[in-house]
């Protein structure tokens, strides 16, 4: 069997923002999914409601260290795309299962898109830096969510016709998720929880959750929130929790295991404020028009900075930004209302499309393209 596109990825978010395209090419293309993530709470509720029927490859690849999943994902993705005949492949983001990908696709000679291309942290301590640098100068394709990830890609020297700004798949994404004020409003309800009357966090970034002091402080600012905090826990936090014997400063917060996509969307929806160290998080805060507070030494997203969230180290900083926003919930909700986000107006399935088919016309047969990485 041949397909004209094979999208590789192996998280949860990957997963998410790909969804826009995998519904647009449908039957057309085929999924390979690494397993980079593979707890079912965060995978397999997210897989059934969001994948289409389609070809879809599972590789099991988890549960290993950094440089051993990708040697392995580069191998189990490459004997993947060996089915097909001259697929496109096309990957998302900074994980591991995108370099992987990407470097699978190389070897292969095969045309490779970068969707989410361009964001940069300049933060080197940060793998998934390294990981999108590498993945955005192999690809023959760079779709850039905004104008600043267009001049981080000029800036390093690739030609701009091989980059096009296209937005965000995460605005259709969400859209497409996002349950209905009634719905929004049902999910609170029986969760005992009122519109703006909580603030909704996230935590999983090993540089705060890996080191008990961080994750320490992060957790006692959080309990010392004046409004009650919703904190779905992460698998990876969670354990680190249990390691480093914190499980008592848990006892304020409102703890939920990992939620649904459009669960989640409601939560954050209708909270007076979230705070996490997550990427996509910032970027569905511009488009719910809630404030986040970004728990992080960096962020490869500044367009929010100033607008929808603020940059934050660990410790009392969260508290005294949680204090200004919550000042006035009621007066913040209505000014965000009326900020357009910055990842572009829910077009971007189609702008990524149109340029595929602009650079590598999917009906043709497709030729190798030059920029590949030495043999041997």
């Amino acid at each position: 069997m041949s397909t004209p596109v094979v999208l590789i990825c192996g998280t949860r978010p990957e997963l998410i923002k790909l969804a826009p395209l995998m519904r647009h090419f449908g039957k057309g293309c085929a999924v390979v999914y690494t397993g980079q993530h593979h707890d079912h709470s965060l995978y397999s509720r997210i897989r059934s409601a969001l994948v289409p029927s389609m070809r879809f490859h599972e590789l099991g690849i988890d549960g290993v260290g950094r440089g051993a999943q990708l040697g392995q994902a580069v191998s189990a993705v490459d004997e993947a795309l060996a089915s097909y005949s001259r697929p496109v492949v096309l990957v998302q983001g900074d994980t591991t299962s995108a370099l992987a990908g990407a470097l699978a696709a190389n070897a292969r000679e095969l045309p490779l898109i970068h969707v989410e291309a361009g964001l940069r942290s300049h933060d080197r301590a940060m793998p998934e830096e390294h990981n999108r640098v590498l993945i955005d100068h192999l690809a023959d394709l760079c779709c850039a969510p905004t104008e600043l990830n267009l001049k981080n890609l000029l800036a390093e020297n690739i030609p701009h016709e091989r980059i096009t700004v296209t937005g965000n798949t995460v605005v259709e994404a969400l859209r497409t998720a996002l349950p209905s004020m009634e719905e929004r409003a049902a999910l609170l309800s029986a969760r005992g929880l009122r519109r703006d009357g909580y603030v909704l966090a996230t935590l999983h970034r090993p540089e705060n959750v890996d080191d008990p002091d961080q994750l320490a402080r992060i957790l006692r600012e959080l309990g010392r929130m004046p409004l009650p905090v919703v904190l779905p826990l992460h698998p990876r936090t969670s354990m680190r929790v249990r390691d480093f014997g914190l499980t008592r400063l848990l006892v304020p917060l409102l703890v939920f295991e990992p939620q649904s996509y459009p669960d989640f969307l409601s939560l954050a929806a209708e909270a007076a404020l979230i705070v996490s160290d997550s990427g996509g998080i910032q970027e569905e805060a511009s488009v719910l028009k809630r404030p986040v507070i970004v728990v992080r030494r960096s962020t490869e997203r500044p367009e929010i900075d100033g607008a929808f969230g603020v940059l934050v180290p660990p410790g009392p900083r969260i508290g005294a930004e949680a204090a200004r926003w919550l000042c006035d919930v009621t007066g913040h909700r209505e000014r965000l209302r009326l900020i357009p986000s910055p990842y572009g107006d829910g077009t971007a399935c189609r702008r990524i499309v149109d340029a595929i088919g602009t650079l590598l016309p999917l009906e043709q047969t497709l030729t190798a393209p030059a920029h590949r990485l030495p043999a041997g």
